[in-house]
């Protein structure tokens, strides 16, 4: 299925960045495919939208995504009892991580170093060339996720910029960025969650169709 043209059907509004769209399912889907991984970034609501993002990407989402028998098998092997249990309860999944969480990790670093960089700092440890950096910002302008996208681009991850208003300074460093077409934040809000759901519901079609 179509997903990002259903999308586009039901938000008509969207049309415009209907090529962003496709272009940045394209960067996660070739990511995926060769071992990579998603880094996903934003604060406030934006943060909450981060984690959710992971949540469908990291099970199942509306498919079952069961494990390949070979592995289920293994499980068995190793423990006859947990193994089943294991293989029968476990999904594949998309490896998405949440640059917003670590509380350890990003509330020593913001106190030792610089809180600006604590996005940036998991982006240097998680990342590698080939992953793909999310960072979703209403305004485009968030300066933590900024040094994140300079750190990303550096290693040689790909950069997607959701964001709104005119994209902001996000939009000029991305490798792809989806601008919602609105200006108020917590309108531009409400269209990041249908766009980002397009998004990882084309990605658990097409890996586990």
């Amino acid at each position: 299925m179509d997903y990002i043209r259903s999308l586009v059907e039901r938000y008509p509004m969207l049309t415009p960045v209907r090529l962003q769209i496709n272009a940045a399912y394209r960067l996660m889907e070739q990511s995926f495919e060769t071992g990579g991984k998603l880094l996903i970034g934003g604060n406030g609501g934006s943060a909450a939208d981060a984690e959710h993002i992971v949540g469908e990407l990291m099970k199942g989402f509306i498919k079952k995504r069961p494990l390949p028998d070979t592995l289920i098998s293994k499980m068995r092997t190793y423990d006859s009892i947990r193994g089943p249990k294991l293989g029968a309860s476990l999904q594949c999944a998309l490896p998405a991580i949440a640059i917003t969480g670590h509380t350890g990790l990003t509330t020593a670093f913001s106190n030792d170093v610089d809180p600006k960089m604590a996005f940036a700092q998991q982006v240097l440890g998680y990342g590698k060339a080939g992953d793909v950096l999310l960072a979703i910002s209403t305004s485009g302008n968030a300066e933590n996720l900024m040094y994140a996208a300079v750190t990303a681009k550096a290693i040689g991850a790909r950069v997607v910029a959701l964001t709104g208003k005119d994209g902001g300074k996000l939009a000029r460093i991305s490798d792809v960025s989806i601008i919602a077409p609105e200006k108020e934040t917590y309108e531009i809000q409400e269209l990041h969650l249908p766009i980002y759901h397009a998004l990882c519901l084309q990605l658990e079609d097409h890996f586990f169709s």
